[in-house]
Parts: C-alpha cells; structure tokens; sequence
C-alpha cells in the first residue's frame, strides 16, 4: 500500500519560508517563531524524508537540488490549501456608501480624508460624486447627500453639520498688486469672481449693512472652480472656511480683508427610507471630524 502519511505539517511551513526567503533567520520573523525552531523544524522535515533539504552557507541557506524539487511541489499545494480556504469561507457582500457632494467639499475636505476613514469602517467603499445641482437623494443613486445653503433650502435635510465663516479671498500676490482695502466697501473697485449672478456678493455686503447690488459678466460653475480663479491670481473670491484651511495655512491664499459673517450651513441629506448601519456611522464621523476642525461653525 503507497505511504499516505502527511508529513509533519508546522515543519513544511517552517521549510516553505525558509526556501522562499533563503534564510533562517527571515523566516522565523515570517512565522514569528525563533531561528532555532526554524532550524529544528527543517531538521524534523529532512529525518522524515531521509532527504538533504539545504546547503547552509555564511550568508543563509540554499536549496540542495533534492530541496528545490521538493519544494516546488509543496509550494504549489500550499497554495492550494489557501485558494481552497478562501472558497470555503463564505462570501460578505460587498458594502457601498454612494454620496453626492458639493464639489468644493468633496475636493478640499472630503477626499483628502477617505483613506483615513476606510480604516476605521473596514470592509465599506465609498462612492463620492461630485455634484453641484442636486437637492435631494432617492436612496437609488445616492445614500446620503452633503449640500451647501440657506436655511430651508433642503426639505429633506436630516443633519445640520456646520456654518462656516465666509471671507474674501485672494492670492498674496493679487492683494499686494492693488490698492491697499481699508474694509468690506473697498472691494467693489476690484476684481470680484462670481459663482451666481452677484447675489453671494450682494447677501456678504448686506451683513456688513452695505448697499451693495452687483452683477457680473462672468460666472464660474460652482465655489471650487471660483477658488481656483482667485489661487489663479485673478481676482478676489469669497470663500467659506472649509474650502480654504489648508490655502490659508500655506499662505498660497490670504484674506483679502478683516471681515466675515456666516451664510449658508453644510447639511446632510438623508433618503426617505431607515439609514444603514453605514450612512448613520459615516453621518457621527462627518459632525465629529466637522466639529474638531472647526468649532467657531458650530450650530447651536
């Protein structure tokens, strides 16, 4: 009858890391076991099949031409055994949280901070779509939504986050080019950059109880794309606090002038249906990090 004996098995794995990585001594920090345990192991393995496995040397161990034959064999069923674990286990389904973002938050805030985030809800992907013109979500396309605006813009709004300050910004370069601005009133003799028809402009200066209506010949798609004009050295943009922080740290950005009020809030849009488990975490990690960054938008 053939010999069906497996052969002691820790011993063949002991040998397998040695071979693969041709020294004891790494691989005994593979199996975080000691080198002496790696050296009796392949001992037990060579008295078991009456073979030379290696060749020692100053420099580490070589495979004897017995040891590479052998160990092309058991590599091959090693990597078997795994492939079979994988199948056996039973296959999660895969977790998604689809959100739709403003762009400029999603740009400067959000994105930067997803690694980080996948850590800490392993197993979850996150599908963020930038989009500047949605106003609720379905819970088909989007789980959660992330808006930007006014008070009761949102009827299905859920969480209000933060309400940032907003300031005019612009490049050190740009406000070093121009006449020195004593307050709010003297940017209206500047270049202003626009993501409406002047009306964020209009409601900033009406804060400040100026009389101000303006109206612009050019109109950029949405806050982030205005930003990238004014880091341009264009003009002056006005910016909430979120999507400039880094900018301002740099210095890349600065203040174009010692003003400013609160406008519009971040909110989170929810779907009609219960939140998962998932959209309901990621809604506390949002507020939290939200929170610790910026305390002065807290909403009361």
């Amino acid at each position: 009858m053939p010999d069906q004996r497996l052969p002691p098995l820790n011993a063949v794995r002991a040998f397998d890391a040695a071979a693969r990585l041709g020294s004891y001594v790494e691989a005994s920090k593979a199996l975080h076991v000691t080198q002496p345990a790696i050296g009796r192991h392949v001992k037990l393995l060579e008295d078991w099949l009456g073979i030379q496995l290696f060749e020692r040397t100053s420099r580490g161990v070589n495979l004897t031409p017995a040891g590479e034959k052998y160990h092309r064999k058991i590599a091959t069923a090693l990597q078997l055994i795994i492939e079979a674990g994988k199948e056996a286990r039973p296959k999660e389904a895969e977790r998604w949280l689809r959100i739709m973002v403003v762009p400029g938050f999603a740009k400067r805030w959000l994105m930067p901070r997803i690694e980080a985030m996948r850590h800490l809800r392993p197993g979850l992907k996150f599908a963020i779509e930038p989009n500047s013109t949605f106003t609720e979500v379905d819970g088909k396309s989007a789980d959660l939504g992330i808006v930007y605006g006014l008070d009761g813009q949102y009827a299905d709004s859920r969480e209000a986050l933060i309400c940032p300050r907003v300031f005019p910004i612009c490049t050190p370069q740009y406000l070093a080019s121009i006449e020195p601005l004593g307050g709010p009133a003297d940017l209206v003799r500047h270049e202003l950059i626009h993501v409406d028809d002047g009306e964020w402009w209009n409601l900033w200066f009406a804060a400040h109880d100026l009389d101000i209506h303006l109206n612009s010949d050019m109109l950029y798609v949405n806050n982030d794309h205005a930003l990238s004009v004014a880091e341009s050295g264009q003009g002056i943009a006005l910016a909430n606090e979120v999507l400039v922080r880094e900018e301002l740290r740099s210095g890349k950005l600065v203040r174009a002038v010692d003003a400013q009020v609160k406008l519009e809030s971040y909110r989170v849009l929810t779907p009609s249906a219960e939140l998962s488990a998932d959209a309901a975490w990621f809604i506390q990690w949002l507020k939290s990090e939200l929170e610790k960054d910026f305390p002065e938008a807290l909403i009361n």
